[in-house]
């Protein structure tokens, strides 16, 4: 059977793949089962911060899973205690750490911080944002803003609201239910949409006023992805420091880790907001294993060795001026932060195209780069991502601005 043919038999259908079959991957590459490169600048959804197959990492596999691959929680190991002393040392303010494995676990975790923080007074409700993306458990589509992602699983896990992107409108739904607010500090599936400086101030004051929890959902923005280690600094407002943090993605480098933390701050009931979640109340079995650490030490490791925090701020630098000089009518602007861009697109059609294929103009692109080459991501209708590894070169960036030049030498606006 062929590739296709066995996904078809038994691989459950819920996903829309592309029509492409990957089988190996270098550096900011991948080859299919014939043989034909692609520029991957979809770093599979902002995760593999080093791109693919990077010697760093292959060396910590090799070592660790020699040494002790798994071992349960019920144990201490090394490599666990390190990663979270280097996490909490890049948030700047004093916390502890969860490990899970993926984001929408890690936002569980914040979930059920907020829940125990708010118990004593009898608040439990989350304000999250309209556009938003938290993940694709029963709970992660509560919080999530997007009406799409609901469909088909009613009733809603009760305890969440989902409003506008104002300040006005988080204000009017602060009840004596509200536990916590929690934000994308820049929305990727929602459009790549950073939030705004005086907004996100608005809310740490806001939280602060009624005693809540201010949480960072960053599982697609964090750990250098911006080209900064905290996410939350793109938006302008560094000093919003928030109470709980998700992170997953790019935290491993492509080994399946999520973590969050939760802020070293006293509570309304006495201690630390860091050790609320105390034995018998929080858990995972594969979550911080010893060489799923090992990996993501060896990440952030990499990441700092050879400034790549500088070569995302730098190669950002560059596409967005390239895309901007494109000049194109389909081209409504770019926007983002570090290598979390977002191209808006208006509708198109190709040249000779003669009626409407059925596609968001997001999707009709992406296909169309695929087939010169060009692996982008689609965040929406109207928006491709570009999410190329933090280690890509310049003349990765120009070879892939050319192909979205020519590609769009071949697309006319509707309007």
């Amino acid at each position: 059977m062929t590739t296709d043919e066995l996904y078809a038999r038994h691989v459950i259908p819920s996903y829309g793949r592309f029509p492409l079959t990957l089988a190996r991957g270098a550096g900011t590459r991948v080859w299919d089962e014939d043989g034909r490169a692609y520029l991957d600048f979809t770093s599979g959804i902002a995760v593999n911060s080093l791109g693919h197959a990077h010697p760093a990492m292959q060396k910590a596999l090799a070592a660790q899973s020699a040494t002790l691959i798994h071992t349960s929680n019920l144990y201490l190991t090394r490599p666990q205690a390190e990663l979270a002393a280097r996490l909490d040392g890049l948030v700047g303010t004093h916390g502890k750490i969860f490990f899970s494995n993926s984001g929408a676990e890690a936002n569980e975790g914040l979930y059920k911080l907020a829940r125990k923080h708010g118990a004593p007074s009898g608040r439990h409700e989350i304000i999250t944002l309209e556009g938003s993306f938290h993940g694709r458990t029963l709970a992660g589509i509560a919080a999530t803003g997007q009406a799409k992602v609901k469909l088909g699983f009613e009733p809603p896990v009760a305890g969440f609201v989902n409003v506008p992107a104002t300040l006005e409108s988080v204000q009017a739904a602060v009840n004596d239910r509200t536990a916590a607010i929690l934000v994308e500090p820049i929305q990727g599936e929602g459009g790549v949409r950073p939030l705004d400086a005086g907004f996100v101030r608005g809310l740490r004051a806001l939280c602060d006023a009624h005693g809540m929890l201010l949480l960072y959902d960053e599982v697609q923005c964090g750990l250098g992805r911006t080209g900064d280690w905290c996410g939350w600094h793109a938006t302008g407002a560094p000093e919003a420091v928030p109470d709980g943090i998700s992170w997953a993605k790019g935290i491993g480098g492509g080994f399946p880790l999520g973590a969050f933390w939760a802020r070293d701050r006293a509570t309304a009931g006495g201690g630390s907001l860091a050790d609320l979640l105390g034995p018998g109340t929080h858990a995972t079995t594969y979550g911080g294993s010893p060489l799923a650490c090992a990996v993501a030490l060896a990440v952030l490791d990499t990441i700092e060795k050879e400034s790549l925090l500088a070569n995302t701020r730098e190669r950002s630098a560059q596409l967005r001026e390239a895309v901007t000089a494109l000049a194109s009518p389909v081209i409504r602007g770019i926007r983002g932060a570090g290598l979390l861009l977002g191209i808006e697109i208006a509708d198109f059609r190709w040249r000779g195209q003669t009626g409407p294929d059925g596609k968001t103009p997001a999707l009709r692109l992406t296909l169309k780069l695929l087939e010169r080459g060009l692996l982008v991501v689609p965040a929406g209708e109207t928006v491709i991502r570009l999410l190329p590894p933090l280690n890509v070169r310049a003349a990765e960036c120009d070879e892939a601005v050319t192909i979205l030049r020519d590609t769009l030498a071949l697309a006319e606006p509707l309007s």
